[in-house]
């Protein structure tokens, strides 16, 4: 049933600077769709099968811009090298085991059923050059209600022992064959190119890719700009680009507003960079707790903001240790303040409102009008149980909301919606 109430304590930013409240508030789904957030139930609506959780938080679902599904068994290990070494170390060797179909399966069933009980209803998500796993993979993630894209993985060269594809020519023909067996398959799984960074794939390979994402409309996902090296190393690779960012704009990956590339991390992205990035509507997805873990450094997140650029969090799992999006809205924060203290005193930190945002209708709005409780909002909602958070004092839900997320080990999802379904009770 797609129609419904829900009577809770209401959060959700009202704009990017601000998070309306509403105490014992009535927040109503019809047909999947948010019809809005009312103090008082509007007489239109009392019909409606009321599911009452008083006292408890309902904030919008999460969008994971950026997570790596077959890095997640993996999580929390090798954080004391940098990027390049630990690809090499840990990932790739990894990913390889992926092209046994029945290692896939299991691993992967690890990844969803734990996606489907985090605090993500979206997700935009890595798989890797195995097509057959990669279909396995968008299978399981059907079941779970979330909503994704996911990209089978293109790359050609720099990818160690049984990592590499033979050859763009090959690369681009498995990567057709997966878009024809998924085509029309899913409802909440979609396609998305993911060509995995510049080193990875050659420039015929780049190009392909560029090629095929016009041709079918396809949006891309990569990485731009995480690791001082390797950003040395596409000015290698690329010498006639102007900058890592100009590379992507070369091949013709950097996509358009109507088709947007998701870049993650930019953490060396300059001005330069930022102003190829507005210029195609591209949207970089944050992932601070792994730009600290492999010492990658802090991206300038507020100035990204500042410059209108689409911004919204990943987790990058395994380089992220986690996938509680919780801890990623924390970890933004902790991030901006480390930034304006050691970096630039002249980029004011984020502010709780502003972290939770890019976490909601932030890198919600990649999936369209999702992230917020707006009237005609898709409706993708989280119950959360704070009540074993004791408090000497009287709170209000703004500080509830914030103390959530700075203690996430004591809170609890009660319910999580996506598009109005309930997918915690799903048959």
């Amino acid at each position: 049933m797609k129609s419904f109430v829900i009577k809770g304590d209401i959060a959700f930013n009202e704009t990017r600077e601000k998070i309306k409240t509403l105490e014992n508030g009535y927040l109503v789904c019809v047909n999947g769709i948010c019809k809005g957030a009312y103090k008082k139930l509007p007489e239109e609506y009392k019909n409606l099968e009321i599911r009452d959780f008083s006292g408890q938080l309902i904030v919008p679902g999460m969008t994971d811009l950026h997570v790596h599904a077959p890095q997640y068994t993996f999580r929390g290990i090798g954080m004391d090298l940098e990027l390049l070494d630990w690809l090499n170390q840990h990932t790739f060797p990894e990913e390889a085991n992926y092209s046994n179909l029945e290692y896939a399966k299991k691993a992967y069933s690890y990844f969803t059923y734990d996606l489907k009980r985090s605090f993500s209803t979206r997700a935009v998500i890595f798989a890797t050059m195995h097509t057959d796993a990669t279909v396995e993979l968008m299978d399981q993630l059907e079941d779970t209600g979330v909503i994704s894209y996911v990209g089978r993985v293109n790359m050609d060269r720099n990818g160690g022992v049984n990592l590499e594809e033979e050859s763009a020519e090959v690369s681009l023909q498995e990567t057709g064959k997966w878009l024809d067996r998924v085509k029309g398959r899913y409802a909440r799984t979609f396609p998305i190119l993911t060509p995995r960074f510049i080193p990875s794939c050659s420039d015929e390979l780049m190009q392909g890719i560029g090629k095929l994402s016009k041709e079918q409309n396809l949006r891309i996902q990569s990485h731009l700009s995480e690791n001082p090296s390797e950003v040395a190393w596409v000015k290698e690779l690329v010498p006639q680009s102007t900058c890592y960012a100009n590379a992507y704009e070369i091949f013709d990956t950097m996509g358009n507003e109507n088709c947007p590339t998701i870049m993650a991390h930019c953490v060396y992205s300059d001005e330069k960079e930022m102003d190829i990035l507005k210029k195609h509507g591209a949207y970089i997805a944050h992932c601070s707790d792994s730009n600290m873990n492999l010492t990658s450094g802090i991206a300038p997140i507020r100035k990204f903001m500042d410059a209108g650029i689409h911004v919204g969090i990943g987790t990058d799992v395994a380089a992220g240790s986690s996938m509680n999006m919780l801890k990623a809205i924390l970890n933004a924060i902790q991030a901006s303040k480390m930034y304006y203290r050691l970096v630039d005193q002249s980029v004011k930190p984020l502010t709780f409102e502003e972290s939770f945002y890019l976490a909601t209708e932030g890198g919600g709005s990649y999936f369209g009008q999702v992230g917020s409780f707006k009237e005609g909002y898709e409706f993708d909602a989280l119950v959360l149980d704070d009540s074993k958070m004791y408090s000497m004092r009287d709170l209000t839900v703004r500080e509830r909301l914030e103390r959530t997320c700075y203690n996430d080990a004591d809170v609890v999802i009660r319910e999580k919606y996506v598009q109005g379904e309930n997918t915690f009770h799903r048959e």
